[in-house]
């Protein structure tokens, strides 16, 4: 994992925003994303859907979140700057062990596919998906 103190310098100097903070943060659906326009679908479809929905747009603001709130399912890409998805689901495993998370990602690699899956991922997608197979896929995880 990257130096936090570097990562938390990264994070204050790009911009990287949470959405408001929530007392019901263990109730809502969180999305991680570096790209704008992903987070906003994804958000818009989910709320439709009756989530409450918690937006990143970087995986330290996400991990900084989580020092906060529950987090019960996350969506999050594969590919982003700083650290990946598989990097933030080693620090889900470490810090909060029962959020089941759901990876997405535009570059289908069987090998990344299977480190995500072996390491306890819920699902993993590769966009573009159909909203109905997340939607499904995200019943299934706060069911579980």
């Amino acid at each position: 994992m990257p130096d936090l103190d570097s990562s938390l310098k990264h994070l204050q100097e790009s911009g990287a925003q949470a959405s408001p903070l929530r007392v019901d943060g263990c109730n809502s659906i969180w999305l991680l994303d570096d790209d704008a326009s992903m987070l906003r679908a994804l958000g818009r479809l989910l709320k439709s859907a009756g989530f409450s929905v918690e937006k990143f747009n970087h995986p330290v603001a996400f991990l900084s979140r989580l020092e906060q709130a529950i987090c019960r399912v996350v969506v999050s890409d594969v590919w982003m700057p700083v650290m990946n998805g598989l990097q933030v689901q080693a620090c889900l495993r470490e810090n909060s062990p029962e959020t089941r998370i759901i990876f997405m990602t535009g570059r289908d690699d069987s090998s990344v596919r299977e480190t995500a899956l072996d390491a306890g991922a819920f699902a993993f997608l590769t966009k573009p998906f159909e909203d109905e197979t997340l939607l499904q896929l995200i019943h299934k995880a706060v069911a579980d």
